[in-house]
């Protein structure tokens, strides 16, 4: 059940955007999706202001934080390079540097600052300063260039990993982005603040995601959840990462918490019934989800609950009771078209067309832009002999530009209903048209059928091979006999109808085509046991035959 739960916890979305502000480090926003998704903190904190003149002392933290005992990060594998105390006139530098720096005057500020760098390459609060005005002046190579000079100079501090992280990271090198800011969590330990470190595991963890090392992630996610135990968001992301890791048993005391302290969060009993269904306990995911509805606020979470129910109970195979959660989900938020295109689907697969119909009916109608319910209704109307109705869907389908797949349906279902209008012109160029967009043995089946219609038996041969490659189902092998026989390849159509008479002994429709064949070579005994054979099991057609003196 582990693809089942990989399939609900749909796939990563992230978005990175970078940027700076005034007396602040650059900042990361993220947004990822795992499930419905996975979230990050609706806000991320800012990290603190640029050093003050009096904060000049090197081994005093560029953030402003109070003085930490030492850190029990690693010592750096070299040396430091030798540190220079700033003289006062180039504190008094310092001073101007970041007041221009606060005013946004940045052109100002990366003037003063590598003056001062000029003055005393040693000291690293320059070199860190220079580096946040060429960020915030577009500068990324020159900051990062600045940001190894500090990190030389100052290697116990976390700034320097962590912005050239961002940098990295704005730069697309995602794997070098992830390794800085593990260094940067490392370093900050018992040396920054609670907001400085939520900041940089909340940059670590967007790199882990993006990567999809979940068990990493849910190690980051642990920290962030240490900081702020209170934040329920960062309660569930863990969940989710605990979940995907494989570990979603291990994310089940957690997640509980989380719904006693909010009982109305659709997302974590989303999640929660996920989990049960990993553990193939489907019953229990089910129960889980009713209890849900129940505690929910709002008409659409207790909709997509019971949709999700729906389709829990539709993949153990219970399909009347997937059609009931479906109806109830659409009962509980009518806007539904989710919920509304689903129960039209399960209604066709019991087949319960004129449910199916009005219930996409109702999907078109709050989505008409939607070109898989439209297409989906079009197959609906073809069960209903309703051709004419299918076509025009279809036509409304494609004007729509959809996907590969949902355009090779529309063709599809266009090409079917053309056939069955005698309208053979038409169902070939839509047939053709689906099936280069998307091989399917159906489509393959359906082109050979107009081709044979049409007397072109080598196109009919040539399309229902394909179809019996793709599927060699019964009905693709024999009418690919039927156009072999038609095109005079009798032993090749022999071939195959020996094929389904050994698999089918009672294939009555086989018996009389392969003694076809065989007369066709004038293996007339032969031809006669096969004949019989078919006459024997019903065929009116081979008890015609025998009683021909050809």
């Amino acid at each position: 059940m582990k693809q089942y739960t990989r399939a609900v916890l749909i796939g990563l979305l992230l978005g990175l955007a970078g940027g700076s502000s005034a007396q602040t480090m650059v900042e990361t926003v993220t947004s990822v999706g795992i499930q419905n998704t996975l979230n990050s903190a609706t806000t991320i904190p800012k990290l603190p202001t640029l050093p003050t003149a009096a904060q000049n002392n090197p081994q005093t933290n560029l953030a402003q934080s109070a003085p930490a005992p030492a850190p029990t990060a690693p010592a750096p594998a070299t040396p430091a390079a030798p540190v220079t105390p700033l003289t006062p006139a180039q504190q008094a530098g310092l001073e101007k540097a970041q007041a221009a720096y606060d005013a946004r005057s940045y052109s100002q500020a990366r003037k003063s600052f590598e003056a001062l760098v000029a003055q005393n390459y040693g000291s690293p609060e320059p070199h860190f300063g220079l580096a946040l005005a060429l960020l915030a002046l577009g500068d990324d190579k020159g900051a990062a260039f600045e940001l190894r000079q500090f990190v030389a100079l100052a290697p116990d501090r976390y700034e320097g990993p962590y912005n050239l992280g961002v940098i990295a990271g704005r730069g697309g090198n995602h794997a070098g982005a992830l390794q800085l800011y593990g260094q940067a969590a490392t370093l900050m330990t018992g040396r920054a603040t609670a907001t400085a470190q939520r900041q940089v595991l909340e940059a670590l963890a967007a790199e882990q995601t993006r990567m999809a090392d979940f068990m990493a992630l849910s190690a980051t996610l642990t920290r962030i959840t240490a900081l702020v135990p209170t934040d329920l968001d960062a309660a569930y992301r863990l969940a989710q990462a605990r979940t995907l890791s494989g570990q979603g048993a291990e994310a089940l005391p957690g997640l509980y918490a989380l719904l006693q302290a909010d009982g109305t969060r659709m997302d974590a009993a989303l999640l929660l019934s996920d989990i049960y269904m990993g553990q193939r306990m489907p019953d229990r995911a089910v129960r889980e989800l009713d209890a849900a509805v129940g505690r929910v606020k709002k008409a659409s979470e207790r909709s997509a609950l019971l949709l999700r129910k729906a389709d829990i109970l539709a993949a153990g195979g219970d399909t009347r009771a997937a059609v009931l959660a479906a109806s109830a989900a659409v009962k509980a938020d009518k806007y539904n078209a989710t919920a509304l295109a689903r129960e039209g689907e399960l209604r066709a697969l019991r087949s319960d067309r004129s449910g199916a119909l009005t219930a996409y009916l109702s999907a078109v109608r709050l989505a008409p832009d939607n070109a898989v319910y439209r297409t989906a209704l079009a197959g609906v109307r073809l069960t209903l002999g309703r051709f004419d109705e299918a076509a025009a869907d279809t036509a409304l389908a494609l004007k729509l530009k959809p996907d590969t797949a949902t355009s090779a349906r529309a063709l599809y279902v266009r090409g079917v209903a053309a056939y069955r209008q005698n309208r053979l012109l038409d169902a070939v160029i839509a047939l053709k048209a689906s099936h280069k967009r998307r091989p399917d043995a159906d489509t393959a089946l359906w082109l050979g059928l107009s081709y044979y219609a049409q007397q072109n038996y080598p196109a009919a041969v040539n399309a229902l091979a394909d179809s019996m490659r793709l599927n060699p189902t019964p009905t693709a092998r024999l009418n690919l006999a039927s156009a072999l026989l038609a095109s005079a390849r009798y032993p090749e159509a022999e071939a195959v109808l020996r094929s389904l008479v050994t698999e089918d002994p009672k294939a009555a429709d086989a018996w009389y085509m392969l003694g076809l064949a065989q007369k066709s070579q004038r293996q007339d005994d032969q031809a006669r046991i096969s004949l019989k054979t078919a006459a024997n099991l019903g065929s009116s057609k081979a008890k015609d035959a025998l009683k021909s003196k050809n």
